[in-house]
């Protein structure tokens, strides 16, 4: 068995054995599991970010303050903490318009990088993961702020609200 394989299928057994762990014991079932349709191998399904209630903003201040802790926890692997190096790999900024309830309804591209332009997909992959940000209907309206993506060499970003 190539190597490859066997890494994925180590990595699978090792997911479904944390699963199994986690989750609550069941009852047994006399009934019979229907067949799960097969696995297409690369797809993958984006999971809305599961954490503590988001706290409610007081101004877009706040919020800005509160979504950028939230891109960080939504995005473990692909953010740094501490000094913001110097210089910067790249620095695209997004425009992310929500829905009242805070889910991401569009986000624009405001500065695009001149070099390492890939770092503008993956903010706006980042901000989809951190969604839904939480309700804003009671902010004022338009219910949209902008967000700075400071992108070490490592492809790693640092949302600059969390750099004040």
């Amino acid at each position: 068995m190539p190597f490859t394989d066997r890494f994925r299928t180590v990595a699978a057994m090792l997911g479904l054995a944390s699963l199994a762990a986690c989750a609550p014991p069941r009852a047994p079932s006399t009934a019979t599991p229907a067949a799960s349709p097969p696995a297409v191998q690369g797809a993958t399904t984006p999971r809305p970010m599961t954490t503590t209630p988001i706290a409610r903003a007081r101004n877009w201040d706040d919020f800005k303050l509160i979504a950028g802790k939230r891109l960080v926890a939504a995005n473990p692997n692909g953010t740094y903490t501490g000094v913001v190096p110097e210089p910067l790999l790249a620095i695209p900024v997004l425009e992310i318009e929500l829905n009242g309830d805070g889910s991401v309804r569009r986000v624009s591209v405001q500065r695009q990088p001149s070099q390492a332009t890939d770092t503008v997909q993956l903010a706006i992959d980042a901000v989809n993961r951190a969604g839904p940000f939480g309700d804003v209907s009671h902010l004022p309206k338009p219910w949209k702020f902008s967000e700075v993506f400071l992108f070490r060499d490592d492809r790693r970003f640092k949302p600059r609200a969390l750099d004040q």
